[in-house]
């Protein structure tokens, strides 16, 4: 029998967790492992030692430790970890902050059982999951800046390699290069276009067409 994807929820709200885990349990392919309410706990159990999870359910607004200076660790020193955001505040600013410091998708709990299902299964799997709401508010984003940035080719190339479901070190042997160098590559990047994920790298590149999409 397949093993069930590992999913840890962070929320301080210990009702709505349970009741989460219990529609969790009901989509098969899934089995919550764990529970903290703040992310000063979760990232305590992950540096010593915690088995890491396939996807990470993150609320936004706790005490101790909230979502966003959650994410900003996870995004240094877990970057590899999935994570999910999951709240009720939908200001832009916030659900931005979420982003580009690493959350790989941002929903509101009162999305629909069938939705929340939807974006576990393209999170986990294409490795991002967006709303209208969030793609708006990244467009909106883009907008305000118009400055031309000028690209060489290989950057470009490597750009268009990222927009893929390809694996870095796939991305450094197409490209004939050493995993190192594609890591440069990425870090350069991300600094040149100003973004911080591989998502806001996608998105960027969408907005000023530089890959296609069917």
């Amino acid at each position: 029998m397949k093993e069930k994807l590992k999913i840890v929820i962070v929320d301080d709200h210990q009702l709505f967790a349970q009741s989460l885990s219990y529609l969790i349990g009901t989509f098969g392919n899934y089995a919550v492992v764990g529970h903290f309410v703040n992310g000063k706990d979760f990232i305590n159990a992950l540096d010593n030692d915690m088995e890491k999870p396939d996807l990470v359910l993150l609320d936004v607004n706790m005490p101790i430790m909230n979502g966003v200076e959650t994410m900003k660790y996870l995004n240094v020193n877990y970057f590899d970890v999935k994570v999910l955001a999951l709240s009720v505040n939908n200001e832009e600013e916030t659900v931005l902050k979420m982003l580009t410091n690493g959350a790989k998708g941002y929903i509101l709990k009162d999305t629909s059982p069938n939705l929340f299902k939807q974006a576990l299964d393209e999170v986990y799997e294409k490795g991002f999951y967006y709303s209208e709401m969030v793609s708006n508010f990244l467009i909106h984003s883009l907008n305000k800046s118009n400055e031309t940035i000028v690209l060489k080719d290989k950057e470009l190339e490597f750009i268009k390699l990222a927009c893929t479901e390809k694996t870095y070190k796939e991305i450094a042997d197409e490209m004939c290069l050493s995993p190192k160098t594609i890591d440069g590559y990425r870090e350069n990047i991300f600094q040149k276009l100003d973004v911080k994920t591989r998502i806001g790298l996608v998105i960027y590149a969408i907005k000023h067409k530089l890959i296609e999409v069917n």
